[in-house]
């Protein structure tokens, strides 16, 4: 589905475009840009601002300094050879696009990648080219054997011709010009004398343009610039035939045409994103119920905008009246550039947007009046609105300025109301403006249509632009016109002219403009009290947080008293270890010593719960990535974004696409003694806790825990190292090899720890 380009011309969206294609960093992107048209493919929208979204908070692209070399591309395509500069912009921009994409896989995981995956593998081509040319577009002396040996063969015979031809210029002093050697036609000559020309044996080769001087090819040196001219032409040769082969590699590389695509699309993203952060942009939400809600929406195009809210919804079409030059077209255009904009993938001028995807804008705004068609202004009108009827439906969008304008008052509100019935029936949705006094009751009685006005000030007869919806405009005909100094005999026969039944609208409305002003006083005050309630609400809480500090301040307190009492039951273990090395009280000491530990562990408090005061996701957090199936620990905490270690990969998600983990249970300080689970005596010796040490209070560990089951004769010990890269299991188990108090160990069952567990039997 097309949109009708009157409409977009008649909505000012070609002047988006323009400021859109300014924005672009390339040809290719401007191209995109001002070719750009709304869809009507939802999908395709919300993909596009999924796009615009990755270049705003994922990606920046830079695009500088890529061109367009299509054009290059199809010349070399057609056999022609390249100029070397050519050549060197081909490259570097094809050199460019692989840059832009390393940069795109490197920090997006949004739909650029995608959109990236297109971009081709250039780098054979953009080497050939920058190794075979300088910077300047000429061919480089190394480009190929044959050129670097024709090239070091001329300079030297450049010179042997320059020192033969300096040798004799002494001797023909008398009839040259200039004491000087040049060259005139890639051969090196002497400057004659035009009347002494003859005395000179050579080759004349030029003559000057006042015909005073002769370029003479002395004889000495005919040879020599023969075989210097040989070998120009052998140069050339080569030269052509590099850049003839360049020029090859440039057409057969069929991925550059698709590689410029991607270019110009992830340009026009760009352009995209950058109008959004100069013109404070928002994403829309798109729904699908064919609803209109915008929070201070602006006219993106007008300097220094109001910002109004419009909603359309059970309001199917809102109605607005009231003076000229109060902003009623400008408001109907902002609606128009909102949905368009949408509907092209772009960000919108308000501070939120619910918009519908729409097939088509209906749009009727501005006088036409086209002479060879022999149409008024009326007849203009009646063309679109035509148009308008015959289209709308409930997924369209209808904009109609001055409806029943160019007529007879009473049969133009008669005609609009007509027609105003025809688009409710067709449930249609749009915004409509009039200065008809009698659409003004039709709304207040119509369901699906209501009234709504642009603010003005009859003090300073200025509008204030502000959309006053339920409320129909005034005209301030007359007090315009008195404002403006009219007689006043002038405005008195006015006001008879009307009659008492004219002027009851005016009255009527201005006794609801008195009745809303009185409202509007109401609700600030109710708003201010509401301002104070919050404010002793928010005193009350920060009294109780206050209170809730202390608390946690004195469990503070008493969990340090319970880790003081902790600190000294493992200082009595240690002492009892010291005495273990007595062998006749070894068993003895050890049984105290476990009974010891275990009283201590039962007695040691556990940490105070932590109450959590905000988002629960911090950083350390364990969570769950389903985009991932895998689960990691936050990293960094980015807003709305956080970076998450999924293994060895580090990811950036939404906060909204992942799940917290329940949080493990703080385990118990570390201590000297050995990690010993359980809490029974008979199980205290069992298990032996070693993840998370370094290799040396590993194997301390473990030879304590030896130590004190050989004393007490319990074997087996169960040692849980992990598995992980297997350097502390290798480790321990060469110390096991050398100690004598083992007999014999290994691997635990595999559903019971497998190679992160190992048994380990002790000698009695």
């Amino acid at each position: 589905m097309s949109f009708d380009a009157r409409a977009l011309s008649a909505l000012d969206f070609p002047r988006v475009l323009s400021a859109l294609a300014e924005r672009s960093a390339t040809t290719l992107g401007a191209e995109r840009a001002r070719a750009l048209r709304p869809s009507d493919d939802a999908g395709r929208i919300a993909r596009e601002l999924d796009e615009v979204e990755d270049a705003l908070f994922g990606v920046s692209l830079s695009l500088g300094g890529i061109q367009d070399i299509r054009d290059l591309h199809a010349r070399a395509g057609e056999g022609r050879v390249l100029a070397g500069q050519e050549l060197l912009n081909a490259a570097y921009s094809l050199d460019g696009a692989m840059t832009v994409k390393r940069a795109i896989n490197a920090n997006s995981r949004g739909p650029l990648r995608e959109l990236a995956v297109d971009l081709g593998d250039h780098s054979e081509l953009v080497r050939r080219v920058l190794s075979a040319l300088d910077r300047d577009g000429g061919v480089r002396d190394d480009a190929s054997p044959r050129l670097r040996d024709l090239r070091k063969r001329i300079e030297p015979l450049r010179g042997r011709i320059r020192e033969r031809l300096a040798a004799t210029l002494d001797k023909w002093a008398d009839v040259l010009q200039e004491h000087i050697v040049t060259i005139r036609r890639d051969r090196y000559v002497l400057p004659v004398q035009a009347s002494r020309v003859g005395q000179v044996q050579g080759i004349i080769v030029d003559a000057s343009a006042t015909g005073q001087t002769y370029f003479v090819e002395p004889a000495a040196v005919t040879q020599l610039n023969n075989e210097l001219t040989r070998l120009i032409l052998d140069e050339e040769a080569e030269v052509r035939r590099i850049l003839t082969e360049l020029s090859g590699l440039l057409a057969s590389d069929a991925a550059v045409p698709m590689t410029l695509a991607v270019i110009g699309e992830l340009d026009l993203i760009a352009a995209k994103a950058r109008l959004a952060r100069d013109w404070r942009l928002n994403r829309p939400e798109q729904v699908e119920d064919g609803s209109y809600d915008l929070r201070e929406v602006r006219h993106p195009l007008i300097e220094n905008p109001v910002a109004n809210d419009l909603a359309l919804g059970d309001t199917k079409l809102l109605l607005i009246t009231g003076p000229n030059m109060g902003g009623k077209t400008a408001t109907i255009k902002t609606l128009g550039l909102a949905v368009l904009m949408h509907q092209c993938g772009m960000y919108v001028a308000a501070a939120s947007a619910r918009l519908p995807v729409v097939r088509d804008v209906l749009v009727d705004i501005g006088d036409e009046q086209s002479i060879e068609a022999s149409l008024s202004t009326f007849a203009s009108h009646l063309k679109h609105l035509r148009y308008v009827l015959r289209h709308a439906a409930p997924d369209t969008l209808v904009l109609v300025d001055e409806l029943g304008s160019g007529t007879d008052p009473n049969e133009g509100a008669a005609l609009a109301q007509a027609l105003i019935e025809c688009l409710l029936t067709q449930d249609a949705r749009g915004v409509i403006t009039s200065h008809l006094s009698p659409l003004k009751l039709f709304a207040l009685e119509t369901p699906g249509l209501k009234n709504a006005s642009m603010g003005f000030d009859v003090d300073t007869l200025a509008p204030t632009y502000v959309l006053q919806v339920g409320q129909p405009g005034r005209s301030f005909a007359l007090a315009i016109a008195q404002r403006m100094g009219l007689p006043a005999d002038v405005l008195r026969r006015a006001e008879e002219l009307l009659g008492p039944d004219a002027g009851l609208m005016e009255r009527m409305l201005e006794g609801l403009e008195r009745e809303r002003a009185d409202l509007r006083a109401q609700l600030d005050a109710t708003a201010a009290a509401r301002r104070d309630a919050e404010a002793e609400l928010g005193r009350v809480r920060h009294e109780r947080e206050t209170l809730e500090a202390r608390r946690g301040e004195m469990l503070a307190e008493a969990s340090q008293k319970a880790e003081s009492l902790y600190a000294d039951a493992v200082e009595r273990v240690r002492t009892l270890r010291a005495r273990a090395q007595e062998d006749s009280a070894r068993p003895r000491v050890m049984q105290e010593l476990r009974e010891l530990r275990v009283a201590a562990q039962k007695t040691r408090p556990a940490p105070a719960p932590r109450e959590d005061r905000g988002d629960p996701i911090r950083v350390g957090s364990s969570v769950d990535v389903p985009a991932y199936n895998a689960s990691g620990q936050v990293l960094e905490l980015r807003g709305d974004d956080l970076v998450v270690q999924l293994g060895v990969m580090k990811v950036g998600v939404k906060r909204r696409d992942v799940r917290l983990k329940q949080e493990p249970k703080v385990s118990a300080p570390k201590t000297r003694g050995p990690r010993f689970t359980g809490t029974a005596p008979t199980a205290a010796l069992k298990e032996l806790q070693l993840r998370g040490l370094g290799v040396e209070e590993a194997v301390e560990e473990l030879r304590t825990a030896i130590l004190e089951a050989h004393a007490l004769k319990e074997t087996p010990l169960r040692v849980v190292h992990g598995k992980g890269q297997g350097v502390l299991r290798r480790l321990l188990r060469e110390y096991l090899k050398n100690d004598k108090k083992v007999e014999s160990f290994h691997d635990a069952e595999p559903n019971q720890g497998g190679h992160g567990v190992t048994i380990v039997n002790i000698r009695r």
